[in-house]
């Protein structure tokens, strides 16, 4: 099985931005709009904004099973208050629920948090537990900076974290380190912002001793990590000269890597430097760029075309397409045995 463990809903219907947007419109009159102010969306609508896209691509790439979420740009945390985002998560949330009810063999979800700025984490736990335990979802995205690119919230190794990562290990789900939209011009979100975001919180792990305290605690780094595999040789220095654990033995039993890395040198350089049993393959499609690459003529964010290309063993290829991702979300390994036996 080919397990994508980066899919964003980009493709949603339409009446969910016009609810954003009715939300948002409604702040600026000091009003929040109410959840049952969305307009209804049909089974139909929803099958046709997926056969389109991502089950086409699914389809002619060769994949199984996407691991799914709302999309990342538009959780905007930043926009409204804490009332604000719990509505539009629990809307985008339900959403992707529906999605992994009508096709529970081509998608699985992972929820969105209900974060805002200046707002503890903890208050996110209550849905963390709704989607895992009603919805069956499988993990969430952690936003490390609900600012938008300002980055007003303590390091995700502050105590400031901790009580949600305890509702995490107590529901065994791993969180994916995901910014959403950049208010900050400083930023291009997905060029500047999403890799900042990546690279900065591999440094925050290393500099910390958070998997002392949550041994069982486990995280996905997007996009390959950031800048992180290119500057390995760095990471490894700086960690020696701070006194901190070899990194194969600290980091690598709790961060994970995916493979949205869109080409082919990149993910060579990934799997040259970052061990197999810490990458995930992911490719987050319909996402960030969706053109055509023309010096190849195939889709820069078909990555499993670049896993293919690799001389790898069938070992390390099932890890990379299967095993990583039902040990890093055992409740897919779960999910997997009920649907095999059924």
């Amino acid at each position: 099985m080919i397990i994508d463990c980066h899919g964003h809903y980009t493709t949603a219907p339409g009446a969910l931005q016009k609810f954003r947007d009715a939300q948002i419109a409604g702040l600026k009159e000091g009003t929040d709009l109410p959840l049952d102010a969305q307009a209804p969306i049909g089974d139909d609508e929803i099958r046709e904004s997926l056969e389109k896209a991502q089950l086409k691509l699914q389809r002619a790439r060769g994949t199984d099973l996407t691991i799914f979420s709302p999309r990342a740009s538009a959780m905007a945390h930043h926009i409204g208050n804490e009332t604000t985002s719990r509505r539009w998560t629990r809307a985008c949330n339900d959403l992707i629920h529906r999605v992994c009810t009508l096709y529970p063999e081509n998608f699985v979800g992972v929820c969105q948090l209900p974060q805002s700025p200046g707002v503890v984490p903890v208050k996110s736990a209550a849905e963390l537990e709704r989607c895992v335990k009603e919805l069956g979802f499988i993990g969430c995205n952690l936003n490390p900076d609900p600012s938008g690119g300002n980055w007003t919230s303590p390091p995700l190794t502050d105590r400031h974290w901790y009580p949600l990562y305890e509702k995490m290990v107590e529901l065994d789900v791993p969180a994916m380190v995901h910014v959403s939209s950049s208010c900050n011009p400083n930023f291009h979100a997905t060029g500047a912002h999403y890799i900042n975001a990546d690279t900065t919180a591999f440094m925050q792990f290393l500099t910390s001793d958070l998997f002392t305290d949550f041994p069982t605690l486990r995280f996905i780094i997007p996009h390959g990590g950031g800048a992180v595999p290119y500057h390995w040789g760095r990471y490894r220095g700086l960690a020696q000269d701070l006194k901190r654990p070899l990194l194969a033995e600290y980091l690598l039993k709790n961060v994970f890597f995916d493979t949205c890395v869109y080409h082919l040198p990149g993910i060579e350089l990934l799997l040259k430097v970052i061990p197999a049993d810490n990458i995930i393959f992911g490719s987050e499609m319909v996402g960030a760029v969706r053109g055509i690459d023309p010096q190849t003529g195939h889709y820069f964010d078909d990555t499993k075309r670049y896993i293919d290309a690799l001389a790898l063993s069938d070992g390390d290829r099932h890890k990379i397409f299967e095993g990583n991702a039902c040990k890093v979300f055992p409740r897919l390994g779960k999910l997997l045995e009920n649907i095999h036996a059924a």
